[in-house]
C-alpha cells in the first residue's frame, strides 16, 4: 500500500487556472523520488496538496490511509505531525538559537522540556550540527541553515519529507551535502519528496523522478 497516492487529481484556482490536470502518483513508505517541472507547472500546487494547504478540485490524494480532502480543519494538526517541510528560504526563526528553532515543533506537540531536548540533540547530529544549538541562525553559514531547517523538519520523526528547492540558494558542493542527509533519512524507513529545478544533480541522484508540465505528471526528468 502507497504513503501517499494521487489518483486522477484536478486543482483549479478561480479564475479558471487549472493548477493540476489528471494528476496520477504514488509514494511508497522509504521511497525517495524527485519532481522537476518549469515554474508554474504546478509543482508548489502539489506539495500544498499533501500539506492540506489546498484541496483538489476533483480526484483523491490519500496520505497514510487518509483521505485528505476529508480532513476537517481540526485535523489537519495531526495530518502535518507526519510531514516534515524544508524551505528553500529556511523560515528559521532569527531571534531563537539552533536549539529552539529545532524544538519548536516537538514543544507545540506539547512534548516535554527533557524528552524535547534529546529528541532535538539527536536531529542536530544527525545533520552535523551538535554543539552548534545555543548559536543564533544569523552567525551560520546558508548550507548550515538549511540544516537546522533539516533538523527541525525531522524532529518529531515524520513519515514523509517534502523539500521545496532545498537547495536553491547553495552552491553545488552544498547541495550534494544536503542530498546526502536525504539519503540517510530515506535509508531508515522516511519518505522523501524533493521538488528541484537542479536538473544535473537531480540526474546524479540516480533516484526516481517525475516531471510535471502545465498542470500533468510524467515520468522521467523535464527541462
Amino acid at each position: 500500500m502507497a504513503l501517499l497516492q494521487f489518483s486522477q487529481v484536478y486543482k483549479r484556482y478561480p479564475g479558471g487556472k487549472d493548477a493540476l490536470k489528471g494528476v496520477d502518483f504514488s509514494l511508497d513508505a522509504g521511497e525517495m523520488t524527485f519532481i522537476t517541472g518549469h515554474s508554474g507547472a504546478g509543482k508548489s500546487t502539489f506539495l500544498k496538496l499533501i500539506a492540506a494547504m489546498e484541496k483538489p478540485t476533483r480526484g483523491g490524494v490519500l496520505f497514510d490511509h487518509r483521505n485528505l480532502a476529508r480532513l476537517r480543519r481540526g485535523q489537519i494538526p495531526e495530518l502535518r505531525r507526519k510531514l516534515g517541510i524544508i524551505f528553500q528560504d529556511y523560515k528559521l526563526l532569527h531571534d531563537r538559537t539552533v536549539f529552539d528553532n529545532v524544538a519548536l515543533p516537538l514543544l507545540i506537540a506539547g512534548l516535554r522540556r527533557q524528552e524535547a531536548a534529546k529528541r532535538v540533540r539527536a536531529a542536530l547530529d544527525k545533520v552535523g550540527l551538535l554543539g552548534k544549538e545555543r548559536l543564533l541562525p544569523v552567525t551560520l553559514s546558508g548550507g548550515e541553515q538549511q540544516r537546522v531547517g533539516i533538523a527541525r523538519a525531522v524532529v518529531h520523526r515524520p513519515k514523509l519529507l517534502l523539500a521545496d528547492e532545498p537547495t536553491g540558494n547553495l552552491d553545488p558542493a552544498l547541495s550534494a551535502e544536503i542530498m546526502d542527509i536525504f539519503v540517510e533519512f530515506q535509508r531508515v524507513g522516511v519518505a522523501v519528496l524533493v521538488v528541484s529545478h537542479d536538473l544535473p544533480l537531480v540526474k546524479a541522484m540516480g533516484c526516481r523522478t517525475v516531471a510535471l508540465s502545465d498542470g500533468r505528471l510524467i515520468e522521467g526528468l523535464s527541462a
